[in-house]
């Protein structure tokens, strides 16, 4: 039997170029080589040998994070050169990866989100104003950008206007939330016409970082990362249901993984990724560990899915 030739697609050209290269590396490594034939690109350098070898890949696995690779770009692109892919496809993509047009949907979903204001570079704007309407501490990011990057918690005016400034450096768009003091717990979804959640997550910063930030998300030992979560019933429930109908509501595929704060008995959804890290540091081998998955047995299972639709 002949194997399935798959083409992974690592690096890119976002902030995230790192975390894609680690996550590659670790894919890579679990892909049983006996079922597979794997072959990586950089399309940041190897774009042109991507297309060339249209005809010979059956499945690309894209684990470009960030902006040209999670956004729709790149998922557009393979759909003009005829390749099959895994995750999600262009509209899902680019919807999950805008935060503002991500939030439009939660909410007509009836997903709970926090209250935003949406500042455009070049626009004037009041900051107290801002915290009126918001309260004392905000976060703010950039509207299309992932990881945490150009992220800030801002607990007066001037951090206010300093987080402003770095998000409009990766963006022209930044969003500025209510801060909702909670617990954050994030929910690997899998599957497709039947959804399964994995193991709860929740995420613990250390005292060196005030939020799950790049540094937190991508540095051992820099936050606590307990699964399973500790939930009562009713809210982990509440939770698996909340990131399933993000899951559907964005039309994601194969896999995505939802981040959530619960306040209380009140759920919030923060955003969705659908090309999720998978680092030695990342959330969802984690949770398929705990789910009773090797990294091997979930890439398979991932395939799966992908081959099966």
């Amino acid at each position: 039997m002949s194997r399935i030739k798959i083409a992974l697609l690592v690096g890119g050209w976002s902030g995230e170029r790192e975390v894609s290269l680690k996550s590659g590396e670790a894919i890579y490594n679990a892909l049983d080589k006996k079922k597979y034939d794997v072959t990586t690109y950089d399309p940041k350098v190897e774009l042109c040998a991507l297309m060339e070898a249209k005809g010979e890949i059956d499945l690309v696995f894209s684990l470009l994070h960030g902006r040209y690779g999670e956004d729709g770009c790149v998922q557009g692109l393979l759909d003009i050169l005829g390749i099959r892919f895994i995750g999600a496809g262009v509209l899902s993509s680019a919807m999950a990866m805008n935060k503002k047009v991500a939030k439009d949907i939660f909410r007509n979903t009836g997903l709970r989100v926090a209250k935003d204001i949406i500042l455009k570079k070049g626009e004037d704007f009041s900051v107290n104003e801002i915290i009126e309407t918001l309260g004392p501490v905000n976060v703010v990011k950039p509207v299309g950008q992932g990881s945490s990057l150009g992220m800030s918690l801002c607990r007066n005016s001037q951090e206010l206007i300093n987080g402003i400034d770095e998000a409009f450096e990766y963006d022209k768009e930044v969003i500025v939330e209510e801060y909702i003091d909670g617990r954050e717990i994030t929910c690997c979804i899998i599957g497709n016409k039947e959804l399964e959640a994995l193991p709860l997550i929740e995420i613990i910063p250390e005292a060196s970082s005030l939020f799950f930030d790049y540094k937190a998300k991508y540095t051992p030992g820099a936050c606590k990362e307990i699964c399973p979560a500790d939930l009562d019933k009713s809210i982990g429930e509440g939770i698996r249901t909340c990131a399933k109908k993000a899951h559907q509501a964005l039309m994601c595929r194969e896999w995505s993984r939802t981040d959530t704060i619960i306040q209380g008995e009140k759920i919030y959804v923060l955003e969705t990724n659908t090309i999720p890290g998978m680092t030695e540091q990342s959330l969802v081998p984690l949770a398929a560990r705990k789910a009773g998955f090797s990294l091997t047995e979930f890439v398979d299972k991932i395939i799966m899915f992908s081959l099966e639709r």
